[in-house]
């Protein structure tokens, strides 16, 4: 599978710009037959905690995003804000031209930036099947948390996680990554913004990570008007998560139950 994550710096709060940036990346990415487009969280809108400005009741976004996955063949993956009622969901959908496969809501928002007095966590760890590759999406502050990552290893072979990690804490960004992938054997997809926002400074450092661990080398594109951070990564991936898992099934030795126990207590 094709795939390119798109370490972009987010106009702030404007939807119309970011959505002009994100096609004009797609045009580029469709003449190498690219499959997936990966976007940062809230990729819109950078993570601004505006929610009257930034959410949504009708899936707005992910409609207009559908309409370039037709145009331009391929499917997506676009961060948005959806009005939940008193509180906020901070959502992520891939979509194909033929419409959604998976919308999934952050378990966990971000407390320490102030995510809880606007943002309701989710419930959920959906995965969807596309191509040779079953996926599924934990955002941003979720990386802390690894109990998710081995539930939904168990039926997930590529997490994708999209964030806005300020560079004050881009060490943290990539060894949880790599320890993620590591400790889950499956591929693990972090994309992160770039550039200065919203009062924050974003050093993206996305990568692709294999169930070893390893960090697989991309090819690198820029468009012309992409600041000094931003950049796309393009990856062909093949999945080979169950020869990985077999030569070392260190999944095999959980002891769930006995986890369990633990948990009750």
């Amino acid at each position: 599978m094709k795939v390119a994550l798109g370490q972009l710096q987010i106009y702030w709060e404007d939807k119309q710009k970011n959505l002009e940036k994100a096609e004009a990346c797609m045009q580029i990415l469709e003449g190498k037959g690219m499959e997936l487009f990966l976007l940062p969280e809230m990729s819109l809108t950078g993570f601004s905690m505006h929610t009257e400005r930034t959410k949504e009741k009708d899936k707005e976004t992910v409609a207009e995003i559908q309409k370039l996955a037709c145009r331009y063949h391929m499917a997506v993956g676009i961060g948005w804000v959806k009005d939940a009622g008193i509180l906020c969901e901070n959502h992520y959908s891939v979509v194909t031209p033929d419409g959604e496969i998976l919308d999934y809501t952050k378990l966990h928002p971000f407390r320490y930036g102030g995510e809880t007095e606007y943002f309701q966590g989710g419930f959920e760890l959906p995965v969807c099947r596309y191509q040779d590759f079953s996926m599924g999406v934990q955002i941003c502050y979720d990386l802390r948390f690894p109990e998710a990552f081995q539930y939904l290893s168990k039926r997930a072979d590529l997490i994708i996680v999209p964030a806005n990690w300020p560079a004050a804490r881009r060490e943290h960004w990539m060894c949880l990554l790599r320890a993620r992938a590591i400790e889950n054997l499956c591929y693990v997809a972090g994309i992160n913004c770039a550039g200065d926002m919203g009062g924050q400074y974003y050093s993206g450092d996305s990568g692709l990570y294999a169930p070893d661990g390893r960090q697989i080398k991309a090819e690198e594109l820029r468009l012309p008007e992409f600041s000094e951070a931003e950049k796309i990564l393009c990856f062909d991936m093949e999945n080979n998560t169950d020869v990985c898992r077999d030569a070392f099934p260190a999944k095999e030795d959980r002891r769930e139950a006995l986890y369990g126990q633990w948990l009750i207590r």
